[in-house]
């Protein structure tokens, strides 16, 4: 876990939550699926004019209502209350009401035009209007599909299930004309479309929430999603968005997308103080004894370039973690970001992306320090080897001291084959952080080229790096390509899981052409990938399809 002390910004402790609840009244059309959208008042505290699923907070009294709430075998007493809190809001602010008497008939029209929507901003009154004319709300018919909490960053902040309904036949929606302005029946896709064209203004997590929801042909296949995932009732996602500047606009972030966990580590708080965009002019900070600066060399292999990690600080000197090509620039940034005290220079392998740079940093310092890693095995290509100047121990500490001799940063090593037969990864002790190389990438997986690489390495080293996370509580992963990674051991999970869906796919390939080829193959076990990025497969196939004939001899 990261010492507070070394994190870059004061924390402040972020506004809490206040319990919301919002509903998706759905129908469907020949066009397609469309959900109805209102527009808030332009004088609204919160996203003023923006377009919004009917909704609002859930008030102490909502509770009261739960004695004409119709009720799943599997709801809580929780979400029985958003429930309730939803077909309110949907109430007031539209005149929309699922309800239903007794005997199973559905509210009509008539009957909504006789209740009083203006009074109704009192649970009880609306619960009180509903019993006067033997209504029974229909909350077994609302299912959760998202849980949004709002981005710590913001001064008012909701907790809010989005829930699902189908909407009530014979009913039309008239907006309240105070809170809710021109409700509209729009596809998904068409909402999107139109707040691209800047006509249709919709705060992030209702943009989200409509990219999900688009996927769906029609109101049965969202209810049907929705009951199949709520054995226990909980939402398809949760999310509590994160935002940074990227490009000189402010941009947000779900946990699934790779700058989340940078947002995480940099600041946990929430604020907006972190740039995203990829530069090689200067380094990044992460935290106060961690630099990232990556290399100008992206591509299609290196993404936005390789990342060569500073850790330390001013007191202690530093280490630097792959000092990447023997680019002279870089090596020069490298060496002025240091002040030239640099004590260590580790490279996680050989690769010709990670290494070169090692010899021409420790030239420009005064002492040179010494170059450390695994060298190179003999199934090393040409172009990736690498020899150090000293072989570094599985499990060996990498030790910065202050001038008095005290421990301040701690790098263990931890011998990681796979990607390649020399790879290491480091994990800073005292911050969690693990430095992955190319074992672990952001945004992509890593390529497992035989004979150098292996998959079953590859996978036992993955492992081995969960444990070293479980037992050091390390959070976060900073790989050689990509933005920093949060939750780490779920990446790494996600990461295995992966390797063996594929895995599972190539052997169902083999089995269906068992006197194929690898060439035959790819294109069947790969359809999924990019058809330019087929020969960079074709390696890690290669690498499945060995462990696979491996499995099967023995």
């Amino acid at each position: 876990m990261v010492r507070p002390t070394q994190l870059l910004h004061a924390q402040r402790e972020p506004a809490t939550p206040r319990a919301a609840a919002t509903v998706l009244l759905l129908r469907d059309t020949p066009e397609g699926l469309e959900v109805l959208m209102t527009r808030r008042s332009p004088t609204a505290s919160f996203a003023p004019g923006a377009y919004v699923f009917p909704g609002g907070r859930i008030d102490e009294g909502d509770t009261s209502a739960r004695a004409i709430a119709t009720r799943r075998r599997t709801q809580s007493r929780v979400q029985l209350t958003q429930a309730i809190a939803a077909i309110r809001e949907s109430f007031e602010e539209l005149g929309v009401l699922l309800a239903h008497h007794p005997d199973g008939t559905p509210v009509t029209a008539g009957e909504i035009a006789g209740m009083d929507r203006s009074t109704a901003s009192s649970t009880v009154a609306f619960a009180d209007q509903c019993t006067a004319r033997g209504l029974l709300l229909s909350t077994d018919k609302v299912f959760t599909f998202a849980h949004w909490i709002t981005d710590r960053d913001l001064p008012k902040r909701f907790d809010v299930p989005f829930l699902v309904a189908r909407m009530p036949e014979g009913q039309t929606p008239t907006a309240d004309e105070s809170e809710q302005f021109e409700p509209s029946w729009v596809r998904p896709a068409d909402a999107l479309a139109r707040h691209k064209a800047g006509s249709f203004f919709m705060i992030f997590p209702t943009l989200r929430t409509l990219e999900r929801l688009a996927a769906y042909p029609n109101v049965d296949a969202v209810l049907d999603a929705c009951a199949q995932r709520q054995a226990g009732e909980g939402p398809l996602w949760t999310s509590c968005p994160r935002g940074a500047m990227l490009g000189g606009k402010e941009e947000r972030y779900m946990e699934h997308e790779p700058p989340f966990g940078e947002l995480a580590l940099v600041s946990p708080d929430g604020q907006i103080v972190h740039a995203l965009d990829w530069q090689s002019a200067q380094p990044v900070p992460l935290l106060k004894n961690v630099m990232r600066l990556t290399a100008p060399n992206p591509s299609a292999m290196t993404g936005p370039g390789t990342n060569s990690y500073i850790v330390g600080d001013a007191a202690t000197g530093y280490i630097v973690i792959d000092p990447g090509p023997n680019d002279f620039d870089h090596i020069g940034r490298l060496w002025k970001a240091t002040n030239g005290d640099i004590r260590m220079i580790v490279c996680t392998h050989s690769h010709s992306d990670h290494s070169p740079g090692a010899v021409p940093l420790s030239k420009l310092c005064k002492p040179p320090p010494p170059i450390l890693g695994l060298p190179s095995a003999p199934t090393s290509r040409p172009t990736a080897r690498f020899t150090p100047e000293r072989t570094l121990a599985d499990g060996e500490r990498l030790v910065l001291k202050t001038a008095d001799g005290k421990t301040a940063h701690t790098l263990r090593v931890i011998h990681t084959p796979g990607h390649a037969a020399n790879h290491l990864c480091l994990l800073l002790e005292e911050d969690g952080l693990l430095f992955s190389g190319d074992h672990v990438l952001n945004g992509s997986t890593t390529v497992v080229d035989p004979p150098d690489g292996n998959m079953n390495a590859y996978l036992a080293s993955l492992d081995k790096l969960d444990a070293a996370c479980a037992a050091g509580d390390a959070r976060f992963i900073l790989p050689a390509h990509g933005y920093v990674l949060g939750e780490a051991r779920a990446a790494i999970a996600y990461l295995k899981a992966h390797r063996l869906k594929r895995e599972a796919k190539i052997a169902a390939v083999m089995r269906k052409l068992p006197q194929g080829t690898p060439e035959e193959w790819l294109p069947l076990a790969y359809d999924d990938v990019p058809e330019r990025m087929w020969p960079v497969a074709a390696r890690s196939l290669a690498a499945h399809v060995e462990r696979i004939q491996h499995a099967a001899k023995s």
